[in-house]
């Protein structure tokens, strides 16, 4: 009986030197487990934060959208409509010939738009005094306005417009701006009285001021 128990007692003692092996391995194990899965929920998460930003920033940066409206013969309209939550202040609306580099007309705008909102105005007058009488051809148009404190213009919005003995017949869209706002100028306290706007050839234009006067 002796003899037998020595025989099983180098197999036993082995086993259990193998235990804190064995232990490591199936720690190691469960730890790559837990690691991965660990990693999956970060990768998860990450694109869950990068939805909401993205969701975010669609809602709530400032994005307008441009349209030209043929009225009657003799005049036409501008719509401009708020896309996203957050309300801007209008500054200057540009128009210009897509032959010329220089918007040909500028005027000047302090009106309020709240977000999800359009802003409308006649601009039968301005769209002459632009095309000229006889014309045929495309007419693109921007936007300059204020949000969250700071400076932005949308990108050309472009029309293709015929004109005939100073009679609107045509007004059509060409296509949706290809780029969204962009910021021209931060809104800091040195340049609350003093703002000035970069059109497409980079001059300064003057803009009107939140109390209503030019600067």
């Amino acid at each position: 009986m002796h003899v037998q128990w020595n025989q099983y007692s180098l197999p036993l003692s082995t086993l259990i030197n193998y235990i804190p092996v064995i232990a490591t391995v199936i720690t190691s194990v469960l730890s790559l487990v837990l690691a991965r899965a660990t990693l999956r929920y970060a990768e998860a998460t990450d694109k869950s934060l990068a939805l909401a930003r993205e969701e975010f920033e669609r809602e709530w940066s400032p994005e307008l959208h441009i349209k030209l409206e043929r009225l009657s013969a003799n005049d036409a309209r501008i719509v401009v409509t708020n896309l996203a939550k957050i309300s801007v202040l209008l500054q200057l609306l540009q128009m210009r010939k897509t032959t010329l580099a220089v918007p040909f007309g500028r005027y000047f705008l302090n009106d309020p738009l709240v977000g999800g909102m359009t802003w409308t105005e006649n601009i039968g007058k301005r769209l002459l005094a632009c095309t000229g009488d006889d014309f045929e051809g495309q007419i693109a148009a921007a936007i300059t306005f204020y949000a969250s404190g700071r400076l932005f213009r949308t990108d050309w919005f472009r029309f293709q417009i015929h004109m005939s003995k100073g009679d609107i017949l045509r007004i059509e869209p060409v296509n949706i701006a290809a780029r969204r706002v962009r910021v021209l100028e931060p809104r800091t306290a040195e340049t609350n009285h003093h703002h000035k706007v970069k059109d497409v050839t980079g001059e300064p234009v003057p803009v009107v001021g939140d109390d209503g006067d030019t600067r």
